[in-house]
């Protein structure tokens, strides 16, 4: 195998390496905030109607998950342009 053909495959194993832990960190804030967030801070209990303070906290909760999974792929992109690890 030439040289340019193992510096592509090597770089595609850290592209892959990468999105593989985007992917780890995106499921782990899915749960926290689903589970942590919305569930154990907003819901007291189920019902046909959200309350304003239950709908207040779910939304809160919404924008703090788009914020941070924003974050986490800003800096997976980051890592991306530098090409580090």
């Amino acid at each position: 195998e030439s040289e340019l053909g193992k510096a592509e495959a090597s770089e595609l194993q850290r592209l892959i390496a990468i999105e593989q832990q985007k992917a780890q960190f995106q499921a782990q804030v899915s749960y926290f905030w689903g589970s942590r967030c919305m569930l154990d801070k907003c819901v007291d209990k189920p019902s046909s109607k959200l309350d304003s303070r239950t709908e207040g906290c779910l939304t809160s909760c919404v924008e703090r998950f788009i914020d941070t999974t924003l974050t986490i792929t800003n800096r997976f992109t980051q890592m991306i342009q530098k090409g580090t690890h």
